[in-house]
């Protein structure tokens, strides 16, 4: 099997564009100085950042080439071409589960296009999607609801495949400690009530640390992402002023002093780039660019980092329905991470090409099973027997028309 990630964002590469700009402030760059308020030399780092992206798509950074071959994988003689899209919060799983799975077979080409949640959702219902935007499979952090998949004329089967932990990332200079937020610190930073890193509300719970005098930025979404939908599941589980105002979403128009970027990736190489920032992002992609993440307090109320560990223990009490729908916006257990979801695979239930189902069906049923152990690897829990058993059953299911 030939894996070929087709992406409008290569998320490798915006964390080369990161690693590049740290180098380059090591080697006599210019530094970002400290502020009280917003940091001004954000502009400086905007613009060493486009040179960097220059450099990067002159060296071929910039992703698979726009070339009929790309646009037309070759497929040798019987073998089959998937295509799918949707969330960038398990690409770096879905990257090395599926080159794992070309080793055996190679005569299977998938071509996944890491676009966000709500796109693929778009792309799966194919609800005006354009020649080269057809997708086999989907894939969302924030599965589907019952009024999409009623759309699908195909049947749409929601699949599990692993989980993940939203981390709360950020970047303080010459702050060597580690950062708890409590639940009334997290919210009100997010809630834009809490705009300054010395605030009281921050300071209580990291006694004897000192926190620099800046303006908190937040780096958010731009995109529709079912990153978003977890965090702000959770803010919604906690937070009364957060219901009012926004409840859980995939898009949020946040107030206050914030930078938007694209994707998991995008949202990690901002929060390298900008003193004073603090953003939601997947540990994955945090824990890749050695970003400083936070200890967040959890519902049994102690402070817990994000890990596959932490992750998995927040699963342990899901009981997953007959739909395989299930979120967890405030997981219960003295050791779980208090923001965990799981990310589906949208399946159709029923496909035109009989080839194309069994195709689909040992892709996924190999990534429910051996794949699992690959999870921890790179940062995502591997699904609990109980959740993965539901998930191979309605893979099962699915039939050719």
């Amino acid at each position: 099997m030939r894996f070929i990630p087709l992406r409008r964002r290569n998320p490798e590469c915006a964390f080369q564009r990161s690693l590049l700009e740290s180098q380059f402030r090591k080697t006599g760059g210019t530094r970002v100085a400290q502020s009280s308020t917003r940091p001004k030399p954000i502009l400086r780092g905007a613009a060493l950042l486009f040179m960097l992206a220059a450099s990067l798509v002159s060296g071929g950074c910039q992703g698979p080439a726009k070339t009929k071959a790309n646009s037309e994988p070759k497929i040798s003689p019987g073998g089959v071409l998937l295509r799918g899209a949707g969330a960038t919060l398990p690409y770096l799983l879905y990257k090395n589960w599926f080159a794992a799975y070309q080793q055996k077979h190679p005569d299977t080409v998938i071509v996944y296009d890491a676009v966000g949640s709500g796109e693929g959702v778009r792309r799966f219902m194919n609800v005006a999607v354009s020649p080269e935007e057809q997708v086999d499979f989907g894939a969302s952090d924030t599965a589907m609801t019952d009024e999409q998949m009623a759309h699908v004329s195909e049947g749409a089967l929601l699949l599990p495949m692993t989980a993940s932990s939203v981390a709360i990332a950020y970047n303080l200079p010459n702050f060597s400690g580690e950062l708890k937020l409590s639940r009334t610190a997290l919210s009100g930073i997010f809630n834009n009530e809490i705009k300054n890193w010395d605030d009281p509300r921050i300071a209580r719970i990291n006694a004897g640390v000192k926190l620099p005098k800046l303006t908190i930025t937040l780096v958010v979404r731009q995109d529709s992402g079912g990153t978003t939908f977890a965090f702000t599941k959770h803010l919604d589980a906690l937070s009364p002023a957060w219901r009012r105002q926004s409840g859980p979403a995939t898009l949020v128009n946040w107030q206050g002093n914030a930078i938007r970027a694209k994707g998991n990736e995008g949202i990690a190489g901002v929060i390298q780039n900008a003193q004073g920032s603090i953003g939601y992002v997947g540990y994955e992609f945090a824990r890749q660019l050695g970003l400083k993440m936070a200890l967040i307090e959890n519902k049994e109320g102690m402070f817990v980092s994000p890990s596959s560990g932490s992750a998995s223990v927040a699963l342990a009490s899901v009981d997953l329905p007959e739909n395989l729908r299930v979120f967890i916006p405030d997981p219960i257990g003295r050791e779980s991470y208090p923001i965990v979801t799981l990310t589906w695979i949208l399946a159709y239930k029923h496909y035109q090409d009989a080839r194309k189902a069994a195709a689909i069906m040992d892709l996924f049923s190999w990534c429910l099973s051996e794949g699992q152990q690959y999870a921890p690897k790179f940062g995502y829990a591997p699904l609990p027997t109980n959740i993965a058993s539901k998930s191979l059953a309605a893979l099962r299911s699915m039939q050719p028309k």
